[in-house]
């Protein structure tokens, strides 16, 4: 596989970078960046994602009409905050029923748009204005984007029924109602930047992942789902391939991700594909963005981990069992190691002498090769499509009653968003925590603290509005308000020890309280600071995770424990290492 350089690539002028957070698209979009303005090229670089260090990484103070780099001229950044853009966006639908409605409907409304689709719509609003400007299209030879739309924003945004009063007037239990409502006015704007995001000849999407299965995975979905709605000019660039070893720590490192190259999905296999080295450094400051496409430099950094006395796992078990804790939730972004995480705090409960049911959406095959059912443990497995599917059934056949088939394609494709799919699933998990009165139950991804309130709102709101609703069952509307009695449910945060995905765990977090949900403890998952690695690449990256397990120590007021990087699977006696 090539070695990704801009330089030797026939590029089109406007270039998504895309891909699961923390698999370095914010790099990857920056290096491409300053290559080519080093090379005389006019370029504007636009970041739209919520966890962006674009400041970081130029060290400048960016807004979002775009900044001047002084070090890269002919480079402009501008950084657009989509969560920012979204609480604008929100409150510009909201403010006219102010006054004229209950507060509980104008409560309802807010949280209506406070899911990751209405974050999403904004930003795509923010950066339909770069991609529509003449003038920016004149001044600049190349247009670079740090985070892409999804497949599903952009089919809503394609829907004609998106834009019709059927928005203001009629809803059904999907959880993107509205997102649309306000920008009318936009609607040009959207249909030119959708046309050229599936332009060929103008726009490449560049797929960002890493040599790790989860990524790899992500990778191929979001491939298909954009390929399904034209946006056919695709690169996939693996990030971070480790090639040389030198001790059993580092071999296992480059084994590790040979396998998960040697089963990439099928999906991926015919997409040009190019490849960036692992790099011992973070990406922050002009001199590191300019090297990260072409070479390496190893420094160890002499931070200390601040705390003296780190937890573990077993920690963790020991004060859920104190506690009498019955339902506890792990919960965390993708590819965290969140699954493993479940298996082993119902492992180290049912040695304790605890009954414990295990239930996770990942497929079943793939957890009973985790843990074993014993005597103690009883395990079920959610299939997500499954309860999506019959979850989509009941509204759409409730929709199909008084609705016209154009309504109906808009309520289809709002039924495909992702907060909908966690509604289907806590259905599933709160008849599972019904059932299971005398056990604890231990069960693998949570929904969002946004999920949970829209599940909450519906009944008053049904009140309040004559709206066709998808029906919450009961036992959904009792586990409810069991999730925020602290005594009986915890919430465990997984994360790893880098920038994206600690403040992503942080969002969750934030969205959970909203929910008056609470958490205590974080798990911070595969750190190769522990393994005492030799290895000069190995140890220099073991080095720069401190910064994060420092972070997240002051964060969580010292409650989290740190997960040592394996080359295996976890599973079976391993996870009672786990334990130790």
């Amino acid at each position: 596989m090539e070695i990704f350089n801009p330089i030797n690539i026939n590029l089109t002028k406007y270039l998504f970078f895309t891909g699961k957070g923390g698999v370095g698209k914010t790099s990857a979009a920056c290096a491409t960046a300053v290559t080519l303005a080093d090379t005389g090229k006019k370029v504007l670089l636009i970041s739209t994602d919520p966890a962006s260090n674009l400041q970081d990484v130029f060290d400048t103070e960016l807004n979002n009409k775009g900044v001047e780099i002084k070090e890269v001229p002919n480079l402009t950044v501008a950084n657009l905050d989509p969560v920012q853009a979204a609480a604008e966006y929100r409150e510009s639908v909201i403010a006219p029923y102010r006054g004229l409605m209950p507060e509980s409907a104008i409560r309802n409304m807010e949280e209506q748009l406070s899911g990751s689709c209405t974050v999403e719509i904004a930003a795509f609003n923010e950066f339909s204005n770069f991609i529509t400007d003449e003038k920016a299209e004149q001044e600049y030879d190349y247009i670079i984007f740090d985070t892409a739309p999804t497949g599903h924003t952009l089919r809503m945004l394609q829907l004609p029924s998106a834009w019709s009063n059927f928005i203001s007037e009629s809803t059904h239990g999907a959880s993107c109602l509205g997102q649309l409502s306000g920008l009318e006015d936009k609607k040009d704007i959207y249909k030119k930047a959708v046309e050229t995001l599936s332009n060929g000849n103008l726009t490449t999407l560049i797929l960002v992942t890493r040599p790790e299965i989860g990524p790899l995975i992500e990778a191929e979905r979001a491939s298909g789902e954009l390929s399904g709605i034209g946006v056919r000019n695709q690169s996939l660039v693996i990030n971070g391939l480790f090639t040389e070893y030198d001790d059993e720590i580092s071999k296992r490192y480059y084994i590790k991700q040979q396998k998960a190259l040697s089963e990439m999905p099928i999906g991926l296999k015919n997409i040009t594909t190019y490849v960036i080295p692992l790099r011992a450094y973070n990406i922050t400051g002009i001199e590191n963005v300019r090297l990260f496409l072409t070479g390496d430099k190893f420094k160890v950094r002499d931070e200390k981990i601040n705390t003296n006395s780190l937890n573990y796992l077993k920690d963790i078990v020991d004060d859920l069992y104190d506690n009498g804790k019955k339902v506890i939730f792990t919960m965390g972004k993708g590819g965290v190691g969140k699954t493993t995480i479940a298996a082993a705090i119902a492992l180290g409960l049912a040695n304790k002498g605890k009954k414990v049911h295990l239930t996770t959406t990942d497929p079943a095959a793939h957890l009973k090769y985790i843990i074993k059912e014993s005597k103690s443990i009883t395990m079920s497995h959610i299939d997500e499509k499954a309860e999506l599917k019959k979850y989509q059934d009941e509204v759409l056949s409730k929709a199909r009653e008084t609705m016209s088939e154009e309504d109906v394609a808009y309520v289809e494709e709002d039924l495909r968003s992702p907060c909908t799919q966690e509604i289907a699933v806590f259905r599933a998990f709160a008849d599972i925590v019904e059932k299971s009165e005398d056990q604890i139950v231990v069960i693998d991804t949570a929904p969002t603290g946004h999920t949970l309130l829209l599940l909450e709102s519906t009944q008053s709101y049904n009140k309040e509005i004559s709206r066709s609703q998808g029906d919450i069952p009961k036992s959904a509307k009792k586990l409810l308000p069991r999730l925020k009695n602290s005594y009986e449910t915890e919430v465990i945060i997984v994360t790893l020890p880098e920038a994206t995905p600690v403040y992503e765990a942080m969002r969750l977090e934030e969205d959970l309280k909203r929910a008056n949900i609470n958490t205590k403890w974080w798990v911070i998952n595969s750190s190769l600071y522990h393994t005492n690695t030799t290895n000069k690449m190995l140890s220099a990256k073991a080095s720069n995770e401190i910064e994060w397990i420092n972070k997240v120590d002051a964060h969580s007021d010292g409650k989290f424990a740190v997960i040592s990087w394996s080359a295996e699977e976890i599973n079976g006696n391993k996870l009672n290492e786990l334990l130790k």
